[in-house]
C-alpha cells in the first residue's frame, strides 16, 4: 500500500523526517510530495527542497520524492494511492489538519487521511521557527538534518551580504 506525505518542506525538519520514518513502518511505499505553492513565498525553490529531502533520506528504502502543483487529491489519484499521511505535533495542528482531511474527503470520498504523532522532542519544531533562528545566525543543528543546516547557513550568509 502506498501513502502520500504532502508538505511544503521549506525546509525539511527532523520532525518531518520522523513522520517519514513512521510512515515507512506503516506503508509499503511512501511518496514525499513537495508542494509547489508560490503564495507561501518559500525560502528554498522546489528543486532545492527536493534535493535536501533526497540527501536526508538517501538511506531509506521504498521512498520517492516528487513535486506537485495541483490539488492534493488529484496528485494522490495520479500516484494510484488513496492514503494521505499527515504528521501531528502538538494539539494546535489538529484543527487545520482535520479541516484539510475533511475537505479532501469531500473532494474524493475514497481518500483516507492517516495521522501519526511525531516524537515528543519534535513537537515544537516548525520550518518557520527554523528559518527565523537561521536568519539571525542561530544554530539550527538540533532541528534539521545536517544538509539543511548547511543550506540555511548559505542562504543566511547570502542574505546578509545583500543587506
Amino acid at each position: 500500500m502506498k501513502a502520500i506525505y504532502p508538505g511544503t518542506f521549506d525546509p525539511l525538519t527532523n520532525g518531518h523526517l520522523d513522520v517519514i520514518k513512521r510512515g515507512l513502518k506503516l506503508f509499503d511505499e511512501l511518496v514525499v510530495a513537495v508542494a509547489v505553492n508560490p503564495s507561501k513565498k518559500p525560502l528554498f525553490n522546489t528543486e532545492e527542497r527536493i534535493e535536501m529531502i533526497k540527501e536526508s533520506t538517501k538511506n531509506l528504502k521504498n521512498l520517492k520524492i516528487k513535486s506537485f502543483d495541483s490539488l492534493l487529491v488529484d496528485f494522490v489519484k495520479q500516484e494510484n494511492s488513496k492514503i494521505v499521511l499527515r504528521g501531528l505535533r502538538e494539539t494546535s495542528d489538529f484543527p487545520s489538519e482535520f479541516q484539510s482531511a475533511v475537505i479532501n474527503r469531500h473532494l474524493d470520498e475514497d481518500i483516507e487521511t492517516v495521522f501519526v504523532m511525531t516524537n515528543a522532542k519534535f513537537f515544537y519544531i516548525t520550518s518557520s521557527i527554523v528559518k527565523e533562528i537561521s536568519a539571525y545566525n542561530g544554530d539550527v543543528g538540533a532541528f534539521v538534518p545536517e544538509i539543511v543546516a548547511k543550506k540555511l547557513l548559505k542562504k543566511s550568509v547570502k542574505q546578509t551580504k545583500q543587506l
